[in-house]
């Protein structure tokens, strides 16, 4: 598992994540503009996922402005092997999942409001370690 130097409650977080919802097999938080800042990953490149998240969120976000569709939750890709989730955690981060086709979607969509809100609690010192 990919760790970030003094991120330890951060990846606490994103490796509940994993356990409490079947099908997520990486997380990684990244600033908005794709730098990395957590991971819970043993496969991708944290780094680069990171960066690709902060361009997808943006075209996400210029998509539901274009569209007038309101502002942005988030971007769901759904591929042939598995599910990309990339969430805002504020305005100043980004929570991306990679699942699994077994990805339980409707538990994810419950568990993460939740953990974006502790997320941005770390973050922002909001919440003890």
């Amino acid at each position: 598992m990919h760790v970030s130097s003094s991120v330890t409650p951060l990846v606490s977080v994103l490796a509940s994540l994993r356990e409490r919802v079947m099908g997520v097999s990486e997380t990684v938080l990244s600033t908005a503009d794709g730098l990395l800042v957590a991971a819970d990953a043993d496969t991708v490149q944290p780094e680069t996922v990171s960066a690709l998240a902060a361009a997808t969120l943006g075209l996400g976000a210029r998509m539901a402005q274009q569209a007038e569709a309101g502002a942005l939750r988030d971007v769901v890709i759904r591929c042939g092997g598995g599910h990309i989730v990339v969430l805002a955690v504020g305005d100043r981060a980004l929570l991306t999942v990679l699942g699994d086709e077994g990805l339980d979607v409707a538990a994810l969509q419950r568990e993460t409001p939740a953990v974006v809100e502790e997320l941005a609690g770390l973050l922002a010192g909001d919440v003890p370690a």
